[in-house]
C-alpha cells in the first residue's frame, strides 16, 4: 500500500513537471529562456550612433570642446602654410636629448619610412625613383622647393615637413609619433653633412 502511494505521488509529480514544460515552451517563441548576466548585452550606456536625450542636439557622439587636446596628443600649432613653415623654422627646436640611442632609432625610422624615396644616404636616390617617380632633392647638395639649400634646413623646417608633407611627400604624422619625428630630424641633420 505504501508503495502504491509512492508511485501515485511520483506519477503526479512527473505529470505536473511535463505539463509545466509543455505549457512554458509554447508560451513565447522569441524567449531564449533564463538570462545569465543580462547586463553583458543589455547595457545602460548609449552607443555612439544612438539618439541621446541628455544633449541638446540629441546625439550621443559629441564634438570635443574647442581648444581641448586629446590625451597623449602633442599639439603642433604651426599651420600648413609657407608662413607656418617659416615660423616653425625660427621657433621650433628639438625636444629630445641628442643621444646615441635616439640617433640609432632615428636612423632605423629613416630607413623604414624615408629611404624608399630619399635613399639610404639621403641623396634622393630611393627605390621609388627607379620606377618613374621624381627624385627628392639631396640633403647634402640639393635645393629645397621652398627655397634655400637642403643642408641648411633647421629642426623646425624638417619637423614641419614630416608633419604636413610637401609636394609628392605626404604627411607622416599618422605613422610617426612626435618623438619619433624628432629622432628622424636628428638623423636627417647627420645626412645633411654627408
Amino acid at each position: 500500500m505504501l508503495a502504491m502511494n509512492k508511485i501515485k505521488i511520483l506519477g503526479t509529480v512527473v505529470t505536473i513537471i511535463a505539463a509545466s514544460m509543455v505549457f512554458t515552451s509554447c508560451k513565447d517563441k522569441r524567449s531564449t529562456g533564463w538570462e545569465y548576466a543580462p547586463n553583458m548585452y543589455e547595457h545602460l550606456a548609449y552607443d555612439p550612433d544612438q539618439k541621446n536625450p541628455n544633449f541638446k542636439d540629441g546625439k550621443t557622439a559629441q564634438v570635443p570642446p574647442a581648444g581641448t587636446t586629446p590625451i597623449g596628443f602633442t599639439r603642433f600649432d604651426y599651420p600648413n602654410t609657407k608662413e607656418g613653415y617659416e615660423l616653425a623654422s625660427v621657433e621650433v627646436k628639438t625636444v629630445i636629448a641628442q643621444t646615441q640611442a635616439n640617433y640609432a632609432e632615428g636612423k632605423v625610422l629613416f630607413e623604414h619610412f624615408c629611404s624608399p624615396c630619399h635613399g639610404v644616404n639621403g641623396q634622393g636616390d630611393g627605390e621609388v625613383t627607379k620606377h618613374g617617380y621624381p627624385p627628392p632633392p639631396s640633403y647634402s647638395t640639393g635645393q629645397s622647393s621652398r627655397g634655400g639649400n637642403m643642408k641648411d634646413l633647421t629642426d623646425g623646417k624638417i619637423y614641419h615637413t614630416i608633419t604636413y608633407g610637401l609636394n609628392a611627400m605626404g604627411s607622416y604624422a599618422s605613422q610617426l609619433s612626435p618623438e619619433e619625428r624628432w629622432k628622424v630630424v636628428m638623423y636627417v641633420h647627420h645626412l645633411q653633412t654627408l
